[in-house]
């Protein structure tokens, strides 16, 4: 099995993870010459598919399935074109994509569906949040919190408000389930939690999960609606916040996410690039079951820089050139990661796991202290949201 991935950033690193565990072969494809993911595929061509589409057919032409990992609009069209006069599955819905790209689009599903979701400003109070509609993720997301900074940033933006989606800030941990649909059918994966860093970027993400049985059968019911609502063909993923007892929605998409699926393969065994395998060359839903007890996951970035390790966002691993991944890294199960020296600043994606999450976190503390102490480092930091490690998170 030889997978194509489009893109090599977050998304692309992601994928090529997956395709190893899987033990497919990897053609990276990105314009820019050292992505994070060119240290994890097999083969790579530095190629704009947009400005050199006419090389695409002959890159593409000895494998099995094209993953995209880039959200460009003009980037998936130049693919699904390509593909489809070539006759290779692209792993990809773009007619729920188009949907799920836009913060403005999805809020405007989840109203006609009736799903719980967070008050739309001017019709609640401050603290809001100001996100891109266009932008997934964090990226640009920002906080405000008096009648001062809204007033300056309504003013800020007054020419391009309706480019941005402004709603109520909720207080309480965020979940992101994973959803497989097939012509209407869909099956829901693993619940994982994200913990995020000052920024609003997730710094964490942790399974299995302990979320009360009814919450959990509602969080799969509302991914189950969404999907079906899209008539999904391939990967959906909704991210919820838990705010005084209820699940309110807050964003969707319908694209291979970064994070969470290394996640889910380490604590359940189910790879999500395979079970878009079977959605896209075998027109097959996969099957997915929690029956076994799940593996306690910690997955994490860490930087190592000025004497200290940090923990941090997502956006550390993004300019770190590439990457590969390494076993029992000071400890950790895996990691992906641009170390070199001990006496050079690095990052990593650290990926530690234990029989369940509370033996995760005691292995997680023995590989920070193993860092800390290889590094001669003085400092430790883990800004954001408290960590759900009880004993706090940081060193031995």
């Amino acid at each position: 099995m030889r997978v194509a991935v489009i893109g090599g950033k977050l998304q692309g690193v992601e994928a090529c993870y997956l395709a190893r565990r899987a033990g497919w072969e990897v053609m990276l494809v990105d314009k820019d010459p050292s992505p994070p993911a060119r240290g994890l595929c097999d083969f790579f061509s530095q190629t704009d598919v947009v400005e050199q589409r006419e090389r695409l057919p002959v890159i593409l032409g000895e494998v099995d399935l094209v993953v995209p990992a880039v959200e460009e609009t003009e980037v998936l069209q130049s693919l699904a074109e390509t593909a489809g006069r070539s006759g290779i599955p692209l792993a990809l819905d773009l007619d729920a994509y188009g949907v799920t790209s836009s913060k403005i689009r999805s809020d405007r599903l989840f109203s006609r569906l009736g799903l719980p979701m967070p008050g739309r400003w001017p019709d609640c109070g401050l603290p809001v949040v100001a996100k891109p509609a266009e932008s997934s993720g964090s990226r640009g997301v920002v906080r405000i919190s008096d009648e001062e900074s809204l007033s300056l940033f309504l003013k800020n933006h007054r020419s391009e408000l309706d480019r941005w989606v402004i709603q109520e800030y909720l207080e309480g941990p965020s979940y992101s389930l994973e959803v497989i649909g097939l012509e209407g059918r869909c099956v829901a994966l693993q619940v994982t939690a994200l913990e995020m860093d000052s920024t609003y970027d997730c710094k964490r993400v942790l399974a299995p999960v302990d979320l009360p049985a009814a919450l959990d059968e509602e969080f799969r019911k509302t991914a189950g609606v969404l999907a079906r609502a899209l008539r999904l063909n391939g990967i959906m993923d909704v991210e919820v916040v838990l705010h005084e007892g209820r699940l309110k929605l807050l964003e969707i998409d319908a694209r291979l996410p970064s994070q969470t699926p290394a996640v889910v393969e380490q604590s359940t065994g189910a790879n999500m690039l395979a079970f878009l395998q079977e959605v896209f060359l075998c027109s097959r839903l996969p099957e997915f079951s929690l029956t076994a007890a799940p593996r306690g996951v910690i997955y994490e970035h860490v930087r190592v820089w000025e004497g200290r390790l940090e923990v941090s966002g997502e956006h550390i691993m993004t300019t770190a050139g590439p990457l590969h991944m390494e076993s029992d890294f000071f400890g950790a199960d895996l990691a992906l990661t641009n170390f070199s020296s001990l006496d050079r600043p690095w990052v990593a994606t650290l990926i530690v796991t234990g029989g369940d999450l509370q033996k995760a976190w005691q292995r997680r503390r023995r590989v920070i202290h193993t860092i800390m102490e290889a590094c001669n480092l003085a400092g430790y930091q883990d800004p954001g949201m408290a960590v759900s490690d009880p004993s706090g998170g940081g060193p031995e």
